[in-house]
């Protein structure tokens, strides 16, 4: 539990379709706080129905930060998006609106409770320049000169681990250091002024898996696949992370006519079921909750919730 001396935010985590997002605005209700995204694809924009974003009513009724502020070509790293999460919850700790910072992205969350390694923001130039001899070389040739410039780093990575070698190659670059000796460094911690409660949202499985079932349903029939389809045709890289959203492959095939739509929603839902699993495997082993809840929340149960949280 946070130092009582402390300003408290609120963490809501759990896997995808958990009823996170609806927690934490029927928490910001009750509390008259400010929902703050920690989800690392709800960042972008035109991904808004692919990513469940808060829509216009949710965000009606309280105060949403960090929700579609990047364009899909723009990369967002943890330490990035923690930089703009500090900044929020300043914010809205001086508007006196309690911060909640919800989402199921594990290194958000690790970052902004426990700190990150301190390597400096790296310049779009250098971005875009290792980008581009990405495409020039190949995964295997780029992968070799990696190696020739961070040995270190290259033995960690796989020629086929695309975003890693990137962040390794960039950083390299940009600081002449290795990314492995920058994750050595003590990571900077959040500000002594914040203290953390996490509250873990861990469903059924069963529970879990019929309500991503009825997610991709809805968001298939509420525009997703357009927005696949809009995405896939902007052309772009295919390493950035909006391009690896859950549904941009799936649901952009089946716009082009290269797969039948229901089949590309029975692989969709797959890959979330998967993703899930993923999310719940690394919330058991990396983060210690304060309360873990072990039922799925919806408005039928608020009150139930309430009563252990408040």
């Amino acid at each position: 539990m946070p130092d009582r001396e402390k300003q408290t935010v609120t963490v809501i985590a759990g896997p995808t379709a958990s009823g996170k997002s609806g927690l934490a605005l029927a928490l910001a209700e009750r509390l008259g706080g400010t929902v703050i995204n920690a989800d690392s694809m709800q960042v972008y924009r035109c991904l808004e129905r692919l990513t469940d974003q808060p829509d216009a009513a949710a965000r009606s009724r309280a105060p949403h930060r960090l929700y579609g502020i990047l364009d899909p070509s723009e990369p967002c790293s943890a330490g990035r998006w923690r930089e703009l999460a500090l900044k929020e919850i300043d914010a809205s700790l001086a508007a006196d609106r309690p911060p909640i910072a919800v989402g199921g992205t594990g290194l958000y969350l690790k970052a902004l409770i426990q700190g990150i390694a301190p390597v400096p923001e790296i310049p779009d130039k250098v971005r875009a320049a290792v980008r581009a001899r990405l495409v020039a070389l190949g995964n295997q040739a780029f992968h070799e000169d990696l190696g020739a410039r961070d040995a270190r780093s290259a033995a960690a990575i796989g020629p086929g681990d695309t975003q890693r070698m990137i962040r390794a190659a960039e950083v390299i670059e940009a600081t002449g250091r290795s990314l492995t000796d920058w994750q050595s460094e003590p990571p900077e911690g959040p500000p002594g002024h914040l203290g953390f409660r996490t509250i873990l949202l861990m469903p059924a499985r069963d529970t879990l898996y019929a309500a991503i079932e009825a997610r991709v349903e809805r968001m298939a029939a509420a525009g997703a696949l357009e927005e696949a389809a809009a995405l896939a045709a902007r052309g772009l890289a295919p390493d950035l992370p909006a391009m690896k959203a859950l549904g941009v492959a799936e649901l952009a095939a089946a716009a082009r006519g290269a797969a039948p739509l229901d089949e590309a929603l029975v692989r969709l839902k797959t890959a979330t079921r998967n993703y899930a699993k993923r999310q719940i495997t690394w919330f058991k082993g990396q983060m210690v909750a304060d309360l873990i809840l072990t039922a799925q929340f919806s408005e039928s149960n608020r009150k139930e919730f309430f009563t252990k949280i408040l």
